[in-house]
């Protein structure tokens, strides 16, 4: 980003940490919140213009937000899922790369038609960062949630590949139709293969470095190596070698140790939020920029607008019949997935608001495809437009649905069934051990073992009422909490090393981690 190297960056950054956490605080949603402030300060006086370098964007950014969402997402679900995920992030992208192109020739005449696909590629694949933080905040039901983040993560690989066959086509290049569903094969299966090399091979060294520290800087590798790997040595889809990396790394997370876990988690959420903070503040802070060097005028305008109203419409045109259709045509669907819940469905249709991925894609748009300004104020307007209107009005919508929360019903029974069975195996394994132990240290294991088996049922059982779980859990907080103020204290008063305070801390900060279950 020309201009965007020094201290502006480092404000940029701080300012919109420090907003992310005002808006935290209020419980309101972020990204909107980014992107409102940054396009009011867009127009004061002074502000530096903060041009959207696509590179750095597609580089720098995208990778690791995919790859911390593909960690944090349950392959099996997305397996489970993958027939309604494919028609979202396939079918509904070039459904509306097609639809917006056309509407595009319409109410921009001037405009060749590959180049009304080429904007109509740029604006197919919603940004769900702000919809699935909505969701997660009213409880919207997991399959919907699973649906929603399915799509982010491989929309942008559709997306990509159908702005390429444009563009090229806008440039002038001749490419048949079939070429360019090869390409799209071509650039899937390859995506796929090179994650899942990357996956498979990042967890064998993980395994073996045994050092949490170093596994987590190699984790922090994977997104942009994965996507150089893919993108510049093999031509093929980086977005889809990042997350089938991350999806693979995810899924056998478990298998590694605790500390690499902690860390990992704690890593992510900072670069999360980092990331997030500045895309979103950066979408805001175009505004200036884009309506300075577009030509204004009421055509413009309009053209805009219905490229929006199309935008949005093409959506619920596609969702409802690739819902319903499927499920009343075949017996098999029906009785594997069930009829799709019409509120589930409506949700879905509304949570397509546009993100930094369109503007980058329409800031790579080379400089001699005909209409590039055009393309460039359309996907901005479609990308705040659908930020602050749908985003907005998101939660009434969820409110107003009214879902019922089963899923946390579900999911305490089945954690307090297994949980009882690991306390059973715990207690097995302790008795097969031979070892020289007293009599009171096992019947303390034991009695930790029966603990952690009966507090799943607690929780399940007493919703209006403290259980004797989570009191355990609220007095071991303020008995750790004294430990630590002693050691400080210890600390301070020269009794004790730093070297010594940092590790009694982190032993104490581990139990804690364990009770502070969210």
């Amino acid at each position: 980003m020309s201009g965007m190297y020094g201290p502006e960056l480092l404000l940029l950054l701080l300012g919109a940490l420090i907003v992310t956490a005002i808006a935290r605080r209020l419980n309101w949603s972020a990204p909107l919140v980014l992107v409102a402030v940054g396009l009011i300060v867009s127009f004061i006086p002074g502000v530096p213009e903060f041009e959207l370098d696509p590179h750095l964007i597609l580089l720098v950014v995208l990778p690791p937000l995919l790859y911390s969402a593909a960690l944090d997402s349950s392959y099996l679900n997305i397996r489970a899922n993958l027939r309604p995920i494919g028609l979202l992030a396939v079918g509904l992208v070039l459904f509306t790369t097609f639809v917006v192109g056309v509407t595009a020739k319409l109410v921009f005449p001037d405009l060749p038609f590959a180049a009304a696909l080429v904007l109509g590629a740029v604006v197919a694949p919603p940004d769900a960062v702000a919809a699935v933080a909505i969701g997660r905040r009213l409880g919207l039901p997991r399959r919907a949630m699973t649906l929603l983040v399915g799509e982010s993560l491989i929309n942008d690989a559709t997306a990509l590949t159908a702005f390429k066959v444009a563009v090229a086509a806008a440039a002038g290049a001749a490419m048949h139709p079939i070429d360019g569903v090869w390409m799209f094969v071509q650039v899937t299966i390859g995506g796929i293969a090179i994650g899942l090399v990357v996956g498979v091979v990042v967890h064998f060294l993980r395994k073996r470095l045994c050092e949490g520290v170093l596994e987590s800087a190699l984790g922090l590798l994977v997104p942009f190596g994965a996507y150089l790997l893919a993108e510049e040595a093999f031509h093929v889809s980086g977005v889809l070698a990042v997350v089938v990396a991350g999806l693979y790394i995810g899924h056998n997370a478990p298998r590694g140790s605790y500390t690499t876990r902690l860390q990992d988690g704690a890593v992510w959420r900072s670069v999360d939020a980092l990331m997030e903070s500045f895309v979103f503040a950066l979408i805001g802070l175009q505004v200036s920029s884009i309506i300075a060097d577009a030509d204004l005028n009421a055509g413009l305008l309009l053209g805009a607008a219905a490229v929006l109203l199309a935008t949005i419409l093409a959506r619920f045109v596609w969702m409802y019949p690739a819902a319903y259709l499927p499920v009343l045509l075949s017996k098999k669907i029906r009785e594997r997935e069930g009829m799709p819940d019409l509120g589930q469905v409506t949700v879905i249709s509304w949570a397509g608001m546009r993100g930094v991925v369109t503007l980058a894609a329409a800031a790579a748009i080379p400089a001699d495809v005909p209409g590039r300004d055009v393309i460039l104020f359309c996907a901005f307007v479609v990308t705040v437009a659908t930020l602050l209107l749908q985003g907005m009005t998101l939660p009434w919508l969820i409110s107003k649905i009214g879902f019922e929360d089963d899923d946390a019903r579900k999911d305490a029974l089945a954690e307090a069934q297994v949980q009882h069975r690991a306390a059973q195996a715990a207690v097995t394994r302790l008795d097969q051990e031979t070892d020289d132990v007293p009599d009171h240290v096992r019947d303390q294991l034991r009695s930790l073992a029966e603990h952690r088996g009966n507090a799943a049922w607690e929780r399940l059982g007493r919703q209006d009422e403290e259980s004797p779980a989570a009191a355990y859990r609220r007095l071991r907080r303020a008995m750790l909490s004294a430990e630590r103020d002693e050691f400080v204290k210890a600390r301070d008063k020269g009794e004790i090393d730093d070297e010594v305070l940092f590790r009694v801390l982190r032993e104490l900060d581990l139990e804690e981690a364990a009770l502070s279950r969210e």
